[in-house]
């Protein structure tokens, strides 16, 4: 069994960064690809940034692209998303979510992932 844990949500201004962790159990973490996805009230779950088990190789959705980043450290068995010039429309709930197999083919669709956190909620004020 695999826990992914979220922190780092919180209230922020348009302009402002937060750096969200996910940290996750398991001792085969270094085989897992990661990714963050992002559900706002009414929407659809969607993707935000992926990286794979290596961290070789990011994906991002265009929205967050140049603004956010996805890295990983594999001794602290833990995944950021570390988030620049926020904007009202980042206003969701994020989560963690785990490719236990570590070799989809598509980082972008929930569908590939095993495990997911409990979520942390971002906020960005206008």
């Amino acid at each position: 069994q695999v826990q992914l844990v979220e922190s780092g949500g919180g209230l922020v201004q348009a302009g402002g960064s937060l750096r969200l962790s996910c940290a996750a159990s398991g001792r085969t973490f270094n085989g897992y690809a990661m990714g963050w996805f992002r559900q706002a009230p009414g929407k659809e779950r969607e993707f935000v940034a992926a990286i794979n088990w290596r961290g070789s190789t990011l994906y991002y959705a265009d929205s967050v692209k140049g603004r956010f980043t996805i890295s990983r450290d594999h001794a602290k068995n833990t995944v950021y998303l570390q988030m620049n010039s926020l904007n009202p429309e980042d206003t969701a709930v994020y989560y963690c979510a785990a490719d236990a197999g570590g070799r989809s083919p598509n980082l972008r669709t929930k569908w590939a992932y095993d495990y997911w956190g409990q979520g942390t909620q971002v906020t960005v004020s206008s």
